[in-house]
């Protein structure tokens, strides 16, 4: 018999939180109860309390894991502090959702800033297994509370693509995934001491978990194990060739990122994976996965559908109104995004999250997924400054 009630603990008050809570709401089946919240500013913290019904909010993470009524906290807080709040969440008993990347390189007190132009790729991703390892002796010991969030595994048409490919038996023989838009609305999504890197950890990690997790699923049908082989990739600052004036539709502002990533993934069967992720796309963002098979093509299209198109003369009366990611203007015509949080995963995320802290069971984007996309991210970093390919097996 399962909890009917989960209480949740919340870090974190920006973007994540809210499409982490729009999605909550739409969980089915389970009381909801949202206790507590906390964020690097009580400010910010006081105005998430007030927009999304917590009953407090408190001064730090200690305090949830003190609260044994807290089932689950949400770990919607900047990438650095994820392994150690994981850790010490699941040592303290609780569920924990975590948001990409579970871990990554920010530097080390001997490090010359800024990191991401002084210290190897090689360094970096040997100091991120470590860190892996160090993680993965703790989940171990906790199996089924650690849930990792952020990537496109629970949206429908990629979860239908799995449906499909389990059924028929498919062979994938290729496949392609992007996310690209304009930049990130984060001042600190320049720094690789704040974010682990640029647009491929940043936004590259969701078509690259949903790769990872289709050929897995080819690997169960068949029964046999199918691994990432070896990899080669290009990172590179490609902004850096504008002047300001060039400039000022990007919102990309890289101080030692990457704002173009590519990553060519050969798996142990011989098929290949490309993974694009840019900061230079106008016009809104691009998502999708696209799975070439034997005997099917599969096209998962997360973002610019075209079920309602739109054309306005102004923006009057129109500032509540979404109509698409990073869109900087809603003047001419558009395609507006239909039930985002839906079409991109997040309720179908939750509504696996709630019912694991409910019944106990392990998520389908367990830590696996998670210890898989924070190494292959960091091996296709190693790849980029090295010039060649990696052999990972």
């Amino acid at each position: 018999m399962g909890k009917e009630t989960v209480c949740i603990g919340m870090v974190g008050a920006g973007r994540a939180c809210e499409l982490h809570m729009e999605a909550y709401r739409r969980v089915r089946g389970f009381s909801l109860r949202f206790k507590s919240i906390t964020a690097g500013h009580e400010a910010t913290a006081k105005t998430g309390q007030e927009k999304y019904g917590f009953e407090q909010t408190v001064g730090g993470i200690e305090d949830m894991l003190n609260d044994p009524e807290i089932d689950l906290i949400d770990l919607c807080s900047p990438p650095y502090t994820h392994e150690d709040y994981t850790v010490k969440a699941l040592e303290a008993g609780k569920y924990v959702v975590c948001e990409k990347p579970l871990t990554a390189y920010f530097g080390r007190s001997s490090d010359a800033a800024p990191i991401g132009k002084t210290v190897s790729r090689q360094a970096m991703y040997d100091s991120v297994l470590e860190s892996l390892e160090r993680v993965s002796k703790v989940v171990e010991a906790h199996p089924g509370h650690f849930m990792f969030a952020e990537h496109y595994v629970y949206a429908p048409a990629v979860q239908k693509a799995a449906e499909i490919i389990r059924k028929k038996g498919s062979r994938i023989l290729c496949m392609k995934g992007e996310e690209s838009l304009k930049g990130s609305s984060s001042r600190l999504a320049g720094e690789w001491s704040k974010t682990g890197g640029g647009s491929f950890i940043r936004v590259g990690n969701h078509p690259l978990s949903a790769i990872m997790f289709l050929k897995s699923v080819e690997a169960q049908a068949a029964g046999k194990e199918i691994f990432i082989r070896s990899i080669t990739a290009d990172m590179d600052t490609v902004t850096d060739a504008m002047n300001d004036y060039e400039h000022r539709h990007i919102f990309a502002q890289p101080v030692d990122v990457e704002d173009f990533g590519t990553v060519i993934l050969t798996f142990s069967d011989g098929t290949k994976g490309v993974v694009l992720a840019t900061d230079v796309l106008l016009g809104g963002s691009k998502n999708y996965v696209e799975v070439y098979c034997n005997d099917a093509v599969l096209y998962c299209n997360l973002t610019m559908h075209n079920a309602l198109r739109t054309y306005f003369l102004d923006e009057q009366n129109l500032d509540d109104v979404y109509i698409s990611e990073m869109l900087p203007s809603k003047i001419g015509w558009n395609e507006p995004f239909l039930e985002d949080i839906v079409m991109r995963g997040y309720v179908n995320e939750m509504q696996d999250f709630i019912e694991c802290a409910a019944y106990g069971r392990e998520p389908l984007a367990n830590f696996r997924l998670a210890y898989d996309t924070a190494k292959i991210t960091y091996a296709a970093y190693m790849a980029a400054e090295l010039g060649k390919r990696v052999d990972l097996a």
